[in-house]
């Protein structure tokens, strides 16, 4: 079978002959396209727009700094489109500050950095 897109396959469970039920997860696959999600508190959206760009340090590398591009901001809390989101069935009214996830795209990866799924990073976005 040929994937959509280039990538890696990633915990395989499945192997030739294994008995499988149907919904089981066999692997998970890891697109080669790497993209970082920020999310920035809501106070801070303000000024920005996609295409500003962002300076990149990975908690992995700290030496090094790459160099980004905001792709999306979406239209959203991370709550409002959780599986459970939060509900206060108390009748008390507590404003909390939302966090709202900001797509970045790399310039370009070097290729002696491996990151991937769950890494962490510190982005800095140039909103003037």
């Amino acid at each position: 079978m040929l994937a959509a897109q280039p990538g890696r396959v990633v915990k395989l469970s499945g192997a030739k002959g294994t008995c499988v039920t149907p919904g089981q997860s066999l692997m998970m696959f890891v697109p080669d396209d790497v993209w970082i999600v920020a999310n920035y508190k809501e106070t801070q959206l303000k000024e920005m727009r996609p295409g500003q760009s962002v300076e990149i340090r990975i908690d992995a590398y700290p030496d090094r700094k790459l160099t980004g591009r905001v792709a999306s901001v979406q239209p959203g809390s991370g709550t409002a489109f959780s599986l459970l989101p939060a509900e206060n069935a108390t009748g008390n009214y507590v404003k909390v500050v939302q966090r709202v996830p900001v797509k970045i795209v790399v310039d370009s990866w070097p290729a002696d950095l491996p990151v991937g799924p769950g890494m962490s990073v510190v982005p800095w976005t140039k909103v003037r």
